[in-house]
């Protein structure tokens, strides 16, 4: 067997689902366990219960890495709880004033987290050209009068040039010394206001990334466990735990991509529609070549637009805790005790699929006077899936459907628009098991000229793809193992010169560990 061991973990909105595979990616052990309200304590069940599950005692000392999909990130910004105050310095003027920073987002969450903000001369024209020197001065008056737990940074196209974004970083050191920046080049993709909105986000959830940590370190701690500990990002890759400390944000919508890559394995298929049928709601995402279908439309969290490349996702509220004849509501990890098979009295969607003869599921049956309500529920159920399907598969109904999550009993063996039911071994914790086989990646998004352009534009390339590959490195990617997957080219119109929108994507898997 082999020498070293791995977790995966999945913190969901209803359960806490964790795995341990061997270095061939074969699975030894499961478990699930309900999500509790501070999710921490969730976490630590599940790790608990994962390793009491190994088949040998003491395996648990080979465990070398554990890989974490939390929604800590986004819990924090939909509760508006957790999130530190951030001074949002945006170098723009005067090309920018005419919309300030964070003037779209909810009130109550930019009083949480806005210490101040201010918009200074700079900013680059999309070819790189500065639109204005950058005003030093106005930079240090601002982050010395402006007390805040973390610092944003936004210029205009600073992706094209991050001259002026590196040097306000440097500023800020030399005035007010290590307080956290977040630079918006490294984050977000071009658009001003959604990079912006990302960057502040992501300077606001320091204190949550740095809690979650503790709180994992503590649990690997208490188990006498010495391992290396990654998190899980949106677009199913993993992110070294320093890294992810600089880039929280980047966890936010892990849980899906996590679904869909473990999806992938677990079935074998690399082109499918996944769906992933939890507790509170099924999440429908598409695989192609193995990867999630990135969606194209700006992610919203928690009122605020953003520019992320996520899993083109479509969420529909059906899950094992569904309350039947309700409006959309979840008994979520109550389940265990609210639902009629559990001996409770609420009739959830569990109730129905036990009913229609879909599952095993609790310890008591369903009593008659239930059945037609519950049947109808069914009914309504597969009509709303067979619709979700529709609408994610863009008309193609050639691709198999990989049913995962822990509700997917609830789903029927034949649905419209699938050309059939995958429902691999271990489905029910697909999510974690996605994150456990995670590759490390890096990203980097910037403006290159069109064809011509000679050996400039080839070397303006070259840099793009080493800082992409440098990127996933520090994610933790084997130096040696790392290629370009990903490299797009986007024509961007009204410009003087033609230019082009560069996209690329670097990936490996994890560097090897000394067994």
């Amino acid at each position: 067997m082999s020498t070293t061991l791995r977790v995966g973990i999945d913190v969901g909105g209803t359960n806490t689902d964790a795995v341990v595979l061997d270095d061939d990616d074969r699975v030894l052990a499961t478990a699930k366990r309900p999500t509790s309200p501070d999710v921490t304590e969730g976490l630590r069940a599940a790790l608990d219960a994962v390793l009491a599950e190994l088949p040998e005692p003491q395996m648990d000392k080979r465990v070398k890495r554990v890989m974490l999909g939390t929604t800590h990130a986004t819990n924090a910004i939909l509760e508006r709880r957790a999130l530190g105050r951030v001074a949002v310095l945006r170098l723009g003027a005067p090309a920018t004033t005419s919309v300030p920073p964070l003037s779209e987002w909810p009130d109550d969450l930019r009083d949480t987290v806005a210490a101040g903000t201010a918009i200074v001369r700079g900013g680059h024209f999309v070819d790189g050209r500065a639109i204005a020197p950058l005003d030093e001065d106005a930079v240090r008056k601002f982050v010395a009068t402006t007390p805040a737990d973390a610092v944003a940074v936004a210029g205009v196209f600073s992706p094209a040039s991050a001259d002026q974004e590196n040097r306000v970083a440097e500023i800020i050191r030399a005035e007010i010394g290590e307080v956290p920046v977040s630079l918006s080049h490294e984050i977000g993709s071009l658009g001003l206001l959604e990079r912006e909105n990302a960057t502040v986000l992501n300077a606001a959830l320091y204190g949550v990334a740095r809690d979650v940590t503790a709180a994992l370190r503590e649990a690997l701690d208490a188990r006498g466990l010495e391992v290396e500990t990654y998190f899980a990002q949106n677009d199913g890759t993993l992110m070294a735990v320093d890294y992810a400390a600089r880039y929280p944000v980047l966890t936010i919508g892990s849980g899906p991509a996590n679904s869909l890559r473990g999806a992938a394995y677990l079935s074998g298929v690399t082109d499918a529609i996944v769906a992933d049928v939890g507790g509170t709601s099924t999440d429908l995402g598409v695989l192609v070549g193995g990867f999630p279908r990135e969606s194209a439309a700006a992610v919203e969290i928690g009122g605020v637009t953003t520019n992320f490349r996520m899993p083109d996702i479509l969420s529909i509220a059906l899950g094992g805790g569904t309350i039947v004849g309700a409006e959309p509501r979840s008994v979520g990890y109550r389940i265990g005790t609210e639902a009629l098979v559990f001996g409770g009295s609420t009739p959830t969607m569990t109730d129905a699929a036990v009913a229609a003869g879909r599952g095993t599921v609790g310890t008591r049956p369903v009593l008659e006077e239930w059945r037609e309500r519950l049947a109808r529920a069914v009914r309504a159920a597969d009509e709303a899936v067979a619709d979700a399907v529709d609408r994610v598969a863009l008309g193609r109904a050639d691709r198999p459907l990989v049913a995962v999550g822990g509700g997917a009993f609830l789903l029927a063996d034949r649905i419209p628009g699938a050309r059939e039911v995958i429902r691999p071994a271990h489905a029910e914790v697909a999510n974690a098991v996605g994150a456990a086989i995670a590759l490390a990646s890096g990203r980097l998004e910037t403006i290159v000229p069109a064809s011509g352009g000679g050996s400039s534009r080839a070397r303006l390339i070259d840099n793009a793809k080493e800082e992409a590959a440098a990127r996933a490195v520090a994610a933790g990617a084997d130096p040696a193992t790392v290629q370009i997957v990903e490299l797009s080219e986007i024509p961007l119109s009204y410009l003087p010169e033609p230019a082009v929108r560069l996209h690329v994507k670097a990936a490996g898997p994890l560097a090897r560990q000394a067994g």
